[in-house]
């Protein structure tokens, strides 16, 4: 791959933006090497968690000029690819089976802050700044928003969508959006040391379980959801993971995952 590398340790998988040169912005290439790169570890059973990072000073700062150049030109259908291209990547990162952390080195504007907020956790260094600019250049953040609103809810995502302003790290964690705030050179251990606590605490099974819960009962009505939060129980409970993790417990032994 040209602008994404990947790399496991661990039980971690590493999706890293290498793109510094153009603070790591987004083009359609690098969309659907970051798919890939998901995909991949995904598939890969021996992975629990997956960091997403980027190289450089910005994790990420939205898409690129060359690549906004390119969209004016385009005809809606070829506009409607390339959204489904950006659409399909965020849905990967919000669905995955394993659980994903964002290590945000730097600032994460619009197509970056995205990307933060499809992911389930993250973790950021104090100058960071975050926002959702689209409106300012007259488009729309309109993939974004289906999840931001799911995280964050309807007042905040407002607050930010519609203003398109630039908040801080520290505003960003007291709204939702960032999990953690680390010094730069505490940022990398931080994110390791929360990843290996998942990996060793918690059953992989169980984790892709309750993201997938998560994703789904949002959607449902009431009773919906509730019988699907009954047929899934009843399925966890025959799983290997529940009798181990049940007859451990009830031993009153230690359980590593």
């Amino acid at each position: 791959m040209n602008f994404v590398n990947y790399d496991t340790k661990e039980r971690i998988a590493y999706v890293t933006i290498n793109r510094a040169e153009k603070r790591n912005a987004l083009n359609s290439e690098v969309i659907r090497e970051l798919k890939f790169a998901f995909l991949k570890a995904q598939d890969n059973p021996d992975i629990k968690i997956v960091i997403l990072k980027a190289e450089g000073e910005v994790f990420c700062a939205g898409a690129d000029l060359e690549y906004l150049q390119q969209l004016q030109k385009n005809s809606y259908a070829e506009n409607l690819a390339d959204s489904t291209n950006l659409m399909e990547l965020y849905k990967i990162i919000y669905t995955h089976k394993k659980v994903v952390i964002a290590q945000v080195n730097g600032h994460a504007i619009a197509g970056g802050a995205g990307l933060v907020s499809v992911c389930d956790f993250a973790f950021t260094v104090p100058a960071a700044t975050f926002g959702y600019t689209e409106v300012k250049i007259g488009f729309i953040p309109a993939i974004v928003m289906v999840f931001l609103l799911r995280k964050i809810g309807e007042a905040r995502s407002k607050e930010l969508l519609l203003s398109g302003n630039i908040i801080s790290a520290q505003d960003a964690k007291t709204i939702g959006l960032i999990y953690s705030i680390e010094e730069p050179n505490q940022l990398e251990n931080a994110v390791y040391e929360f990843a290996q606590k998942l990996c060793a605490s918690n059953s992989g099974n169980s984790l892709e379980l309750t993201k997938q819960m998560i994703a789904d009962v949002q959607g449902m009505k009431l009773d919906d959801a509730l019988k699907y939060a009954a047929e899934m129980n009843a399925k966890a409970r025959s799983t290997e993971d529940c009798q181990r993790g049940i007859a451990a417990f009830l031993s009153k032994q230690k359980i590593t995952w």
